[in-house]
């Protein structure tokens, strides 16, 4: 009897002891995206001309990939995908034509409420989870307050930041961005349509023409409600969309640009230190380096590059300032730490100075551009030192959809399997146990449609990129779509080739020399072979509710986040209206 009770109490020793011991190897887990950023941005992939000592020191103590994909060229869509370890049209998050992200903080489309992220596996794994920075995922689905696509409904437990995204219209003295050209359309009909009025009314006084007084006041009237329902959102951009929130409350509308970094970095180290007894989760995503390029004086002409090239000094600054926090609370070798940006530098942002978007390196094409490798090439860095091998550099292709089944191993949690997961665990090939990364095939989509795929050809060490849309740059000869925001997806802003181009990523990364029958022997066994692998994975896709769809896109007041009383929607920091 007493052999047994001494059995039994070491039975439970060892599966208390066993059950810390699990809880203890738990790291915390720190995520950083860019916005925005070239992948030749950065000294450790190549930059010799902007400075970015604290990102080049994480590379060194951990693990560089060369070959990090972003699942699509957008902000919205990528950041879906990263969030579920899915491609974002499996959520509805990407579009068939015309919108290709959020627009409104106060439109109804956003990340399902039935996705799962990585944060709500880690919060079930007893995760303190926080996102600080961009969310640009949607807030409300039918009322002001329900928060359907919030982040606190979508696993994390802590919020500060922008429910949206950085756009020209939060700086006063830029030009618009959002919906532009749709924005001009609707005052050039406004201008003609006050104009006939006018000129009826002219004509009424002078006695040319015989029409009603009231016929005249209605005509007005009309195009005055007319000028009035597109106003109400085109004409407050910056309030609707350029504001801060902590959790559900709105604490800074619109949003003071200059020292947001400063809050953003302020609300990054405080979590930091709550939960340094952890295990933490926390998602910093930055600002940075989207237009406006909004940056402190203490970077202002500083750099070799401009505006842009200050605003990148910046963001290596502020992730220096995260990473020492993390040191000084005693947690580096307790945090699995990530760098990355959300999609490739974007070509087409300039103004009369120069180019205000960032460089993709050696890469072909930029932000917006779905198959190109300059939009979807991103950095991929991650530290965990004692368990990565510090330096080591790794060329095989993943995936920003890795991310998610990545943390949800390390944190003790389970991939779904209720869905299809895009997305492979890196654990093994960061640690060094696995050669190859477990993609084979990656399709590479523009919007909804597929632009390109590739296929890792193990065995031979080849790595061949099939085209099958490519977009028309312009002017002819230039290198992205000047004179639009973006290159469209699909339409006459696209080339379809028939045959595919066929390249050799291993020869050639730059996507300058397609292959032919003639210089390439494998050239329509290896279309045959990437074409099979393709028909497979659409076998895989099923259709959903769109989220960009226009009625989930267009602004509705009744959504709208406000601090105080709609329409007088006005606070700064903290909801303090004495300020504002």
């Amino acid at each position: 009897m007493d052999s047994w009770w001494v059995l039994l109490c070491l039975s439970l020793l060892l599966r208390t002891s066993g059950f810390q011991a699990a809880n203890a190897s738990k790291p915390n887990i720190l995520l950083i995206m860019a916005d925005d950023l070239g992948i030749g941005d950065l000294g450790c992939y190549g930059n010799n001309t902007l400075r970015t000592p604290n990102i080049d020191r994480l590379a060194e103590e951990g693990v560089r990939l060369t070959q990090h994909l972003a699942a699509a060229p957008l902000c919205t869509p990528s950041r879906s995908s990263f969030l579920t370890g899915r491609h974002s049209f499996r959520s509805g998050m990407e579009a068939h034509d015309g919108y290709r992200a959020l627009q409104w903080n106060g439109g109804s489309g956003g990340l399902p409420e039935n996705e799962t992220t990585f944060a709500r596996i880690l919060q079930q794994q007893g995760y303190a989870t926080g996102l600080i920075g961009k969310w640009h995922q949607g807030v409300n689905c039918e009322s002001r307050t329900d928060h359907c696509h919030h982040p606190l409904n979508h696993g994390f437990d802590y919020f500060y930041g922008m429910p949206f995204t950085l756009v020209n219209d939060c700086d006063p003295g830029r030009p618009p961005e959002v919906d532009a050209s749709t924005r001009a359309r609707l005052w050039f009909y406004t201008q003609v349509a006050a104009l006939g009025v006018l000129t009826v009314a002219l004509g009424k006084i002078c006695g040319l023409i015989s029409v009603p007084w009231k016929a005249v006041l209605g005509a007005a009237s009309l195009v005055f409600l007319f000028f009035v329902s597109w106003y109400a959102s085109f004409g407050f951009v910056r309030r609707w969309n350029c504001i801060l929130m902590r959790n559900h409350d709105v604490t800074e509308q619109p949003m003071v640009l200059e020292r947001t970094a400063r809050l953003m970095l302020q609300e990054a180290v405080s979590y930091i230190e709550r939960n340094k007894h952890g295990p933490f989760l926390l998602f910093v995503s930055l600002l940075h380096v989207h237009i406006p390029l909004v940056t402190t004086k203490q970077f202002l002409g500083k750099s070799q590059h401009g505006l842009y090239g200050d605003n990148v000094e910046e963001m290596d600054w502020l992730v220096g300032e995260i990473l020492q926090a993390i040191e000084e609370n005693g947690l580096k070798n307790t945090t699995f730490a990530y760098f990355t940006s959300d999609h490739g530098g974007h070509l087409e942002a300039r103004d009369e100075r120069g180019q205000l978007g960032g460089w993709n390196g050696i890469f072909r094409g930029g932000k917006g551009m779905g198959g190109w490798e300059g939009g979807i090439r991103v950095p991929g860095i991650f530290r965990w030192p004692g368990v990565l091998p510090a330096g080591r550099v790794i060329h095989e292709p993943t995936s920003l959809m890795d991310v998610f089944p990545t943390v949800v191993e390390l944190g003790g949690g389970h991939v779904p399997q209720d869905r299809v997961i895009d997305g492979r665990s890196l654990v093994p090939l960061l640690q060094g146990t696995a050669e190859h990364s477990a993609h084979e095939f990656l399709f590479h989509y523009c919007g909804k449609y597929l632009h390109a795929a590739r296929w890792h050809e193990k065995d031979s060490g080849r790595l061949w990129k099939v085209h099958y849309m490519t977009p028309r740059f312009h002017p002819k000869g230039a290198g992205a779509c000047h004179g639009q925001g973006v290159c469209p997806c699909s339409g006459d802003g696209v080339t379809q080739h028939s045959p595919p181009l066929l390249f050799d990523l291993s020869r050639d990364p730059s996507e300058t020399r397609p292959l032919s029958p003639g210089s390439e022997p494998r050239y329509h066994a290896v279309l045959a072979r990437v074409h099979e692998a393709l028909e497979q994975h659409r076998r895989t896709l099923s259709p959903v509710p769109p989220q960009f769809s226009l009625g989930n896109i267009v602004w509705k007041p009744w959504l709208q986040p406000c601090c105080g009383t709609f329409p007088l929607c006005a606070c700064t920091q903290d909801g303090d209206p004495n300020e504002a």
